[in-house]
């Protein structure tokens, strides 16, 4: 399935520089796979995902929903960046090479972007269940693509 990205902002806050990004995801992750695919108020996700530029295999830990069907809600915030996360990018290029892993095992998913209704509905439910992700939308003026994530049989 396609993604149709919207465009960047305008205005957000800041991402870290990409060598932050490689020194800490590592420990990130690790923490978080102790703590039972759990950060602060949310569970993970492990994203793998192909690069949209390089072509190489990504992995990067994102907040998951479960979106009441089987599968999760994931959110492109970048913690209300002016620009979307470099997963999104990389889904949005290569949508039919996406795999999860979270609780020891790993998931091939189909990406659908939520759009209208649809969207707002899932959103209001992430605020409700992750009330920091309330915050993100006043921070930037683009809007933040919600995904969802369906398990492959």
């Amino acid at each position: 399935m396609a993604i149709s990205k919207p465009p960047s902002g305008t205005r957000g806050t800041r991402k870290p520089p990409g060598f932050v990004a490689k020194i800490f995801l590592p420990l990130a992750m690790r923490q978080h796979r102790r703590s039972g695919d759990r950060f602060r108020d949310f569970d993970v996700l492990y994203l793998t995902t192909r690069g949209a530029k390089s072509g190489e295999m990504r992995t990067v830990p994102v907040a998951r929903f479960d979106d009441g069907r089987g599968g999760w809600f994931v959110v492109a915030s970048a913690n209300g960046a002016a620009s979307h996360p470099g997963w999104y990018h990389n889904v949005a290029a290569h949508p039919d090479e996406v795999s999860v892993e979270f609780g020891g095992t790993t998931r091939r998913v189909t990406v659908e972007q939520l759009e209208g209704e649809e969207r707002d509905q899932a959103w209001a439910g992430i605020v409700q269940k992750s009330p920091s992700f309330g915050a993100y939308p006043t921070k930037t003026d683009r809007q933040i693509p919600v995904l969802r994530l369906t398990p492959v049989s």
